[in-house]
């Protein structure tokens, strides 16, 4: 691990290798898994801003599964709150696009202009996730190893794309530019002493 600014960050964010992609996996990460994305406290209010305009553009599963749990909903094992699930694990807020490819419904409307949340930052920082302790002021920063994401390593491993770099603009927005090119000068640096 390392210490850049007050985060702990694992090395294998800046050594192994990611970049999405969707054409293989189908945006599995979307409709895979036991959790809703974590929602953050900070989310909230934008969610719920965004929704009346997200929701017309949702699956009529999506609107009941929404207006039963909310829109986000606790997850007691993970002792955080998150996006509501469908009966088959996709994310409520999932919508798919003409090939068939799941796609954030926050996302679709920040690119059509609609409004300037992008979508949780949990997902957007994906394959990172943050292990954090609000009491002692604790985060660090670790790369997620998922079975469905194997397709997205391969074409990392092709493109020489690091982690982090995937995860530019997601790091950046959240923890400022600052911390971004503190963490690409000590990569920088590893690489060097390694080559």
């Amino acid at each position: 691990m390392l210490l850049v600014q007050d985060k702990l960050v694992h090395l294998d964010v800046l050594k192994e290798e990611f970049a999405c992609n969707l054409k293989a996996c189908r945006g599995a990460c979307c409709w895979e898994g036991d959790f809703g994305a974590p929602i953050r406290e900070t989310e909230k209010i934008q969610i719920e801003n965004t929704l009346p305009k997200l929701i017309p553009k949702l699956s009529e599963e999506s609107r009941s599964c929404i207006e039963e749990y909310g829109p986000w909903r606790p997850y007691p094992t993970l002792k955080e709150e998150g996006t509501p699930l469908l009966k088959n694990g996709a994310c409520a807020y999932l919508m798919w696009d003409d090939n068939q490819i799941a796609r954030c419904g926050f996302e679709v409307l920040f690119h059509e202009g609609v409004t300037s949340f992008k979508k949780p930052i949990s997902c957007h920082l994906y394959p990172i996730r943050i292990d954090q302790d609000e009491s002692i002021n604790f985060e660090a920063i670790n790369y997620d190893r998922w079975s469905i994401c194997t397709a997205a390593c391969a074409k990392g491993k092709d493109l020489k794309v690091p982690v982090y770099q995937f995860c530019k603009e997601a790091l950046i927005r959240k923890y400022g530019i600052s911390f971004f090119k503190e963490l690409d000068e000590i990569a920088i640096a590893l690489k060097k002493m390694e080559s």
